[in-house]
């Protein structure tokens, strides 16, 4: 076994064009990801600093109780939401707001009012704060009008009402969207082992290749003669994902999760199901080693663009409209097995698709298996 075992490693290795799709080309997809779409390994933790919004205060020199509320409501929103510019000539503060130098400029008058040049995010906050004052002074006119003895419970209530809520985690973390489509180049890649699997197998048949007519004359068990070459095609691959995720996480600065053992456990098992794929397809054929390889770009790069490899969203459009397709392309079960353990920490969805792993590649080795061992020549 050793010796099978030392040949078939030494074989593998040195067929450069399998290794380059297995290996090399994952890495070139990489880097050509992150060029197109810029530093994403940055994850959300939602702690970032709000941007305040520069404005001016306008005053109109009045003294009535609406205009001293409103100005010391911006005074409390000034450095939390607002940050209130030192101007108090109206022509100054309209020369400013086209210049964009503030985004908005409040009156404060006996009717607030505000005034913007453009629409967007920032005057929509804007708008936002005017329309809160104005709602709440109604709400105390109000109370004042029919229960003038509850004004000071309303005052308290009003300041207090932050504490009637509070923040709960749901677990896992906010991503950058754009992150999913490394997931997939990773799953992608695990199943690039079939590329090194339909070598192999194509190396194993006599009626192909010398060495497989060397090999069909052993008295080696086909089946001992499988397992030895699944077994050193999968610790080649594994340790090409592995250098792929440290790359992408190293090297790209993405993040691919915080635990190492569900990583090394899910690249494991992403390699089995890419070299049994290869193996079966190698197998079942009597095709040229053209013809397979062309099978194999298609069963690769297929699974890939349905799990979102070209298309983001693609996963999530099946996931919506025939969610059976998720649960059989292997693609998709790896990307989801990544979400689960760098996003979700979804103990039994990981769980599930690390299952769904194992019994494909069981049934893709089993298929190699009895389309093998029913091959016989006349002549070697």
């Amino acid at each position: 076994m050793l010796h099978l075992f030392k040949y078939r490693f030494i074989q593998t290795t040195r067929d450069f064009s399998v290794m380059f799709w297995a290996l090399t080309f994952p890495l070139i997809l990489g880097t050509l990801f992150y060029l197109s779409f810029g530093s994403l390994g940055i994850e959300s933790t939602g702690d970032s600093d709000w941007d305040t919004v520069k404005v001016a205060v306008i005053q109109d020199g009045s003294s009535s109780e609406n205009h001293k509320a409103f100005e010391k409501f911006l005074e409390q929103m000034d450095g939390e939401i607002l940050d209130i510019q030192d101007i108090s000539d109206e022509p100054e503060a309209l020369d400013a707001l086209i210049d964009e130098k503030i985004l908005g400029i409040f009156y404060v008058k006996e009717t607030p009012s505000l005034t913007v040049s453009k629409n967007g995010i920032h005057e929509s906050i804007l708008t936002s704060v005017l329309e809160t004052y104005n709602r709440n002074a109604a709400m105390f006119r109000k109370i004042a009008m029919i229960h003038p003895d509850r004004l000071p419970d309303a005052a308290a209530a009003m300041e207090d009402y932050r504490q009637t809520t509070s923040e709960v985690s749901l677990g896992g973390k906010s991503m950058n969207p754009n992150s999913q489509y490394f997931f997939a180049l990773v799953a992608y890649a695990c199943l690039s082992g079939a590329f090194l699997g339909v070598k192999s197998t194509f190396d194993s048949q006599a009626n192909l290749t010398a060495l497989g007519a060397r090999r069909s004359i052993t008295p080696t068990h086909k089946l001992k003669l499988i397992i030895i070459d699944f077994l050193v095609l999968c610790m080649i691959h594994f340790v090409n994902i592995l250098v792929l995720c440290l790359y992408i996480a190293h090297v790209l600065g993405i993040s691919l999760g915080d635990n190492p053992g569900a990583l090394l456990l899910v690249d494991l098992m992403g390699s089995m199901i890419g070299i049994c794929l290869g193996i079966a397809i190698g197998s079942i054929a009597r095709l040229s080693f053209s013809m397979k390889m062309g099978f194999t770009v298609l069963f690769t790069l297929l699974p890939g663009f349905l799990a979102g490899l070209m298309f983001g969203n693609m996963k999530n459009i099946i996931e919506q409209n025939c969610p059976i397709i998720n649960r059989i392309n292997p693609a998709a079960v790896l990307s989801d097995a990544f979400y689960c353990m760098s996003v979700y920490y979804d103990i039994e969805r990981f769980t599930r698709c690390l299952a769904i792993l194992a019994i494909m590649s069981v049934l893709l080795l089993g298929i190699a298996f009895l389309s093998i061992r029913r091959e016989r020549y006349d002549s070697i």
